[in-house]
C-alpha cells in the first residue's frame, strides 16, 4: 500500500500487519509532485506480537524525523520515501528472525531506498545482516544492542562483503550487561545473583555479557536458566530460585518472556531485587504486567537519557501531540539514526556523487553529527563511539498512564563501566 501524506510531503510504503492510524493523518493525501527527486529510507521493526509498543514508538521517532527533513524541502535535494516492514509475525508472538530475512531481501530488491532504520532486536539484525552486506545496504538500529554482530571475529558471518554495514546510535551489551553488574554489586550491593535468559539473540548475549562480569568483581552467580519465551508457567525455575535465596535476580530478553517473568517473581518471590536491559523498558510490558507487580525493577538503556532534559521539553512535547503516547529513550536514538542517513544524504548530494546505497553507506561510516542524545560517530566496525549506560528504576507514577514510558520509569544515573573497588 502506497500512502502520500499531504501535510508534510513524506510518502509511505507500509507492510505488514501494522496500524495506519499514526501514519495515515487526517489531513487527507495528494501525490508527490513529479519532479521531485525521491531516496526511498526503510523502517524495519516488530509492529506486531510483544515488542510492538516499544517498536512502534521508535517507529514513531524515525517518521517524526522523516518528516522533518520534508517540510524543511527534503536533504540534498531529495525528498525522502519510508518503506516499514513489520518483522513480528503471529506465529513467533514477538519479533521473527525468518520475517527480518524475508524483509531484508524486500529492501534489498528495492533500489531506491538506500539505508534502513533498524531492526529493534539483535535475533533480527543477525537474520538480515549478510543479505544486507551481500548488497552493501546500511542499516543503522536504534536499540540492537548485541556485540557480536559488529564484532570483528564474526566479520565472515554478519559482513560478508567487507565493508561494515551495521551501524548503532546505541552501544552494545558488551557494555550494557557488564555496567549493569557494576551498578548492582556497588550501589545495590548485590552479593549473590540467579540469571535468566529468553533464549534470544539478545537475551543470551546480554545476560552472559552480565555474568561474566559478575563473577568478575566478585558476585556470586547461583544459576542460570534458560527460558522459552512461549511458555506460559516459570514457577518451578523461580520456585527453585527462591529456594536458594539469592539477592538478586538478573533477566535478559525481552516482553514476552519478560511479563511471565515479572509477575511470577512478583507472586513468588517479591522480596528479591530485580534488573534486567533494555528489553524490560516497553509500555505494553508495564500494562501487561501491571503495578505493583512490576514496580521496583531496576532496567538499563544502551544510551545517554536525554527526554527530561529541558532542551528536549518542545521535542517530547511534539512527539507526544502527534503520536498520541510518550516517547522512550530509543525514540530518540531512532530519530537519531534518521538525522545520521539524512546528513549523510545530503553530504554525499554536496560532494556531486549519486546518492545510492554505496555512496551512502560510505558517509554514514564518516559521520560526525550532533544529534538529540549528543554526538554520533562511528568505528570502523558501526559500533557508536559514545558507551553510555543508563539506569531506571520502574517507579509508579498514579498521575501518568500505567503505560507511560517518560514516567513510569525513573531515571536513577549512569552505569559505572568499572567498578568501584
Amino acid at each position: 500500500m502506497m500512502i502520500r501524506i499531504n501535510r508534510r510531503q513524506l510518502m509511505m510504503t507500509t507492510v505488514g500487519a501494522l496500524a495506519l492510524s499514526t501514519l495515515a493523518i487526517s489531513t487527507g493525501f495528494a501525490p508527490v509532485q513529479a519532479d521531485e527527486k525521491l531516496v526511498t529510507i526503510g523502517i524495519e521493526l516488530p509492529l506486531t506480537g510483544a515488542d510492538a509498543d516499544s517498536a512502534t514508538r521508535i517507529k514513531n521517532g524515525a517518521i517524526m524525523a522523516i518528516e522533518e527533513a520534508n517540510s524543511k524541502g527534503g536533504v540534498g535535494g531529495y525528498k525522502l520515501a519510508v518503506t516499514v516492514l513489520d518483522s513480528g509475525t503471529s506465529t513467533a508472538g514477538q519479533y521473527d528472525p525468518a520475517q527480518a530475512a524475508t524483509n531484508a531481501k524486500k529492501f534489498v530488491a528495492d533500489p531506491s531506498v538506500v539505508a534502513i532504520v533498524g531492526p529493534e532486536m539483535s535475533g533480527e539484525g543477525k537474520a538480515m545482516t549478510p543479505i544486507l552486506s551481500a548488497a552493501n545496504l546500511a542499516t543503522v538500529t536504534p536499540s540492537s544492542t548485541n556485540p557480536d554482530i559488529t564484532d570483528p571475529k564474526f566479520a565472515g558471518q554478519y559482513k560478508p562483503n567487507g565493508k561494515a554495514i551495521y551501524f548503532r546510535t546505541v552501544t552494545t551489551d558488551a557494555f550494557q550487561g557488564p555496567n549493569m553488574a557494576n551498578y548492582m554489586r556497588d550501589t545495590l550491593k548485590v552479593k549473590s545473583v540467579y540469571i535468566l535468559d529468553d533464549s534470544g539473540a539478545y537475551g543470551v548475549g546480554i545476560s552472559n555479557a552480565f555474568e561474566g562480569q559478575a563473577k568478575k568483581i566478585g558476585m556470586t552467580v547461583m544459576g542460570h536458566d534458560q527460558l522459552d519465551p512461549k511458555e506460559a508457567d516459570y514457577t518451578t525455575v523461580i520456585t527453585k530460585i527462591k529456594g536458594l535465596n539469592p539477592d538478586a535476580v538478573y533477566y535478559g530478553g525481552v516482553a514476552q518472556a519478560g511479563v511471565k517473568v515479572a509477575k511470577q517473581l512478583h507472586e513468588i518471590f517479591p522480596s528479591v531485587i530485580k534488573a534486567g536491559g533494555d528489553g524490560m523498558v516497553d509500555g505494553g510490558l508495564l500494562s501487561a504486567v501491571g503495578f505493583p507487580a512490576i514496580e521496583g525493577w531496576y532496567c538499563t538503556q544502551a544510551s545517554p537519557h536525554v527526554m527530561d532534559d529541558a532542551s528536549m521539553t518542545d521535542w517530547v512535547a511534539r512527539y507526544t501531540k502527534e503520536f498520541k503516547m510518550t516517547p522512550s529513550d530509543y525514540a530518540i536514538t531512532a530519530y537519531d539514526a534518521v538525522q545520521v542517513i539524512a546528513d549523510s544524504i545530503k553530504r554525499v548530494s554536496a560532494g556531486g556523487q549519486p546518492v545510492n546505497r554505496d555512496t551512502v553507506r560510505d558517509a554514514i561510516q564518516s559521520a560526525n553529527i550532533n544529534t538529540l542524545q549528543g554526538p554520533v560517530s562511528f568505528d570502523e566496525n558501526g559500533d557508536i563511539v559514545s558507551k553510555v549506560i543508563s539506569v531506571f528504576e520502574i517507579t509508579h507514577d498514579p498521575k501518568s498512564a500505567d503505560d507511560d514510558v517518560q514516567h513510569q520509569y525513573k531515571y536513577i544515573g549512569v552505569a559505572p563501566e568499572s567498578p568501584t573497588s
